[in-house]
């Protein structure tokens, strides 16, 4: 059967009409062609969210949102969003619709993070609402503390240049350009020096080379001594142990014994007891033996004086006692004291 060009024209307009309003529908968030799945939620802010936007669980597409509405709540107003999905996914209660963005540029879309529950939502149930903070939001968190920190560090600044400026006065200013003149000449005279000590050790280089060598020896010998040397702080320690172990304990405390008793001794003699007190405290013994020694003088000047009152002898014999002879002259004796 032959179709008319009327029908045809007729049937084109129908399909064409149908495409639009398919395709209109769809970018309204609605397909007319899948099972009709809708969830909702509240927020109390939503910021470029609009019909069409993706709904995501962990980045893939389940949906998008099918309408946003302006409701109230407690005479406050809140934004309902209409959600319809295309996947089939049991999506736990309790689970949140968070409102981010998608790429760099702000497109927005709705995460569902799911929560631990066992049970899952039905048709037409309401998801917890979240937002994601803009990047308005936080770069103007981030910012808002540094620019406080900004402003003070600026008074503070001010406030140092301000005592900087009284403190740099012409006169504070040439004692700094002597300072740092100073400064100058003594890295000069570091760099003279170091010079020097280049030269020095450059002309004593074989000298250093020596001294070197001999230290070397030095600790090569106490190397190979180093047994020697550990024996003999072992004997040192073997000496002092038994220092320690001997009867000096014994030896001080007979000593300390025998100083009391010199004190007891020294103490009687203060006192006058004994004979060595006697002889300390009572002067009568000096007197007689001062008293002797002076009569013993005077008996030796008489007998050296005249000694024929104390001996007698003669070389040829006796002589007459009664034949006169010449008689020196005697001596005054002295008279004795008493």
């Amino acid at each position: 059967m032959k179709l008319s060009k009327e029908f045809k024209i007729g049937a084109v307009v129908v399909l064409a009409i149908a495409a639009f309003i398919w395709g209109l529908s769809f970018l309204k968030g609605s397909n007319l062609f899948s099972h009709k799945y809708y969830l909702y939620a509240v927020y109390p802010k939503i910021e470029g969210l609009i019909p069409a936007s993706p709904l995501l669980i962990n980045g893939y597409k389940i949906g998008q949102v099918n309408s946003i509405q302006l409701l109230k709540r407690n005479g406050k107003p809140f934004v309902l969003v209409k959600f319809l999905l295309t996947e089939d996914v049991q999506i736990p209660k309790g689970s949140v619709a968070k409102a981010i963005s998608s790429d760099l540029l702000g497109t927005k879309a709705v995460e569902i993070n799911f929560s631990e529950s066992s049970e899952f939502v039905k048709s037409g149930d309401t998801l917890e609402a979240d937002a994601e903070v803009n990047l308005q939001n936080a770069v103007n968190a981030q910012i808002a503390p540094l620019k406080a920190k900004a402003e003070n560090l600026i008074g503070s600044i001010d406030s140092v240049m301000t005592v900087v400026n009284s403190i740099l006065n012409t006169k504070t200013r040439e004692n700094l350009d002597k300072s740092f003149e100073s400064v100058r000449k003594a890295i000069l005279t570091l760099e003279q020096t170091a010079y020097k000590l280049d030269d020095l050790v450059g002309s004593e280089k074989v000298k250093i080379s020596s001294i070197l060598s001999h230290l070397n020896g030095i600790t090569s010998n106490l190397d190979r001594n180093g047994q020697k040397i550990d024996n003999i702080l072992s004997n040192l320690s073997n000496v002092s142990d038994s220092v320690a172990k001997s009867e000096l304990k014994s030896a001080i405390n007979n000593l300390d014994k025998a100083m009391r008793e010199l004190d007891i001794l020294l103490a009687g003699i203060n006192a006058g007891q004994g004979t060595m007190g006697k002889l300390a405290k009572n002067d009568s013994l000096y007197n007689n033996l001062n008293k002797s020694t002076q009569d013993l003088d005077k008996l030796l000047k008489d007998l050296r004086y005249n000694p024929e009152r104390y001996i007698h002898f003669s070389v040829f014999g006796r002589k007459d006692k009664n034949k006169p002879k010449d008689e020196p002259e005697k001596p005054k004796e002295e008279k004795l004291k008493p």
